[in-house]
């Protein structure tokens, strides 16, 4: 009984997404943020979510020096500014990925600039960073409680406007103006809407950015008294040439972990009308490419380097495709589009009913 009940939001929101679906997605994005905002701002909305979302079970996961209550976390750009973190995590969230952060408040791109696939399953968007800045995201982030049972990681961008030999500044600046509210920090080097930042990849612009960050971030760990894990976004485009060239400088400067991956400029294989827009693909076209990453990465590296898997993922085969790939956690963004508020839950009850789940020991 009281399973169905718990069951009828995933229900619903199938008969309401046909509606929604005719609706601009990123003004319903921001219709769902502010209810989500409304709904995490009293302890009441907060276990109502928890209730009918939250799979109440645990599969605990150690990365780069965290603990999360289970594997699963939702990516950057979902909720770019820090608005309903307290309610995206009644969900059923180990984690969630805030920003993409700029330093000053900034538009983004002209809309519209987010457009739905329907056929293929997937978004595509170019949106360019809009962020409400710094200041407005670290004033959020300080008023949530010290004890909350999940993960906040942070991803910072450079400003548009900033040119690209300077983009270390703005990354330093984020990090400094932010690093007392994030357990985390994901330097997002990887947007295909940025114009140049993708060039930041390359092994030299790489190894500089990463010198100068981890130079600031010992300073702040000594000022503070915590080291916080700092993490890199990578494409789902470069060729594996570059990606090694990206992970041995990601081994040399010890960063924390890689995220892998953002979303594509690929077009193969697509059937839904919008395909011709420009901007970053996400959603199912992005799955098998998406784990391939993950797999190389971990070969490659031979597991030296935790892996944040991030891609098409809106199933538990998916998620545990990405684990047994060498994932230690697994983002999702796209398919929370089209499954719902309750595919957390989903994800996470099979999860665990199939534990242990996470990278095949003799692969290590």
């Amino acid at each position: 009984m009281s399973g169905g009940i718990r069951a009828s939001p995933l229900r619903t929101y199938t008969l309401l997404r046909s509606i929604l679906f005719r609706l601009d997605p990123e003004q319903i994005h921001a219709w769902t943020l502010l209810a989500l905002r409304m709904a995490g701002a009293a302890g009441a909305g907060r276990r109502l979510l928890g209730w009918a979302f939250d799979a109440r079970q645990e599969l605990r996961v150690q990365a780069f020096g965290l603990s999360f209550r289970n594997p699963l976390g939702l990516a950057a750009g979902y909720d770019k500014d820090a608005e309903a973190i307290r309610a995206l995590a009644c969900l059923g969230f180990g984690h969630i990925e805030v920003g993409t952060v700029t330093p000053r408040p900034q538009q983004g791109n002209p809309r519209p600039r987010v457009f739905r696939l329907l056929e293929d399953e997937a978004l595509v968007n170019r949106m360019g960073f809009p962020s409400a800045g710094a200041e407005a995201v670290r004033a959020r982030l300080r008023r949530l409680p010290a004890q909350r049972g999940f993960v906040i990681g942070v991803n910072l961008g450079k400003a548009r406007e900033t040119p690209l030999e300077e983009a270390t500044r703005d990354y330093a600046d984020l990090l400094r103006q932010l690093y007392p509210y994030g357990d985390y920090f994901a330097i997002n080097v990887s947007s295909p809407n940025t114009p140049g930042l993708r060039r930041l990849q390359s092994r030299d612009s790489l190894e500089m950015l990463l010198a100068n960050l981890q130079s600031e971030r010992a300073h702040l760990a000594d000022q503070s008294g915590v080291a916080r894990p700092l993490l890199v976004k990578l494409a789902p485009d470069l060729t594996w040439e570059e990606l090694d060239d990206a992970l041995a400088a990601l081994l040399r400067f010890e960063a924390a972990g890689v995220i892998a991956t953002n979303t594509t400029i690929a077009r193969t294989g697509l059937r839904s009308s919008g395909a011709a827009e420009s901007g970053g693909l996400s959603g199912r076209p992005l799955r098998e490419r998406s784990t391939a990453v993950v797999d190389y990465i971990y070969r490659h590296t031979e597991g030296r380097l935790p892996i944040v898997a991030t891609g098409g993922v809106a199933s538990a085969r998916d998620a545990r495709d990405k684990l047994e790939a060498g994932a230690c956690l697994v983002q999702i963004f796209t398919g929370l589009v089209y499954q719902g508020p309750g595919l957390a839950r989903s994800i996470l009850r099979d999860l665990i009913a199939d534990r242990p789940a996470g990278p095949d020991p003799a692969r290590a």
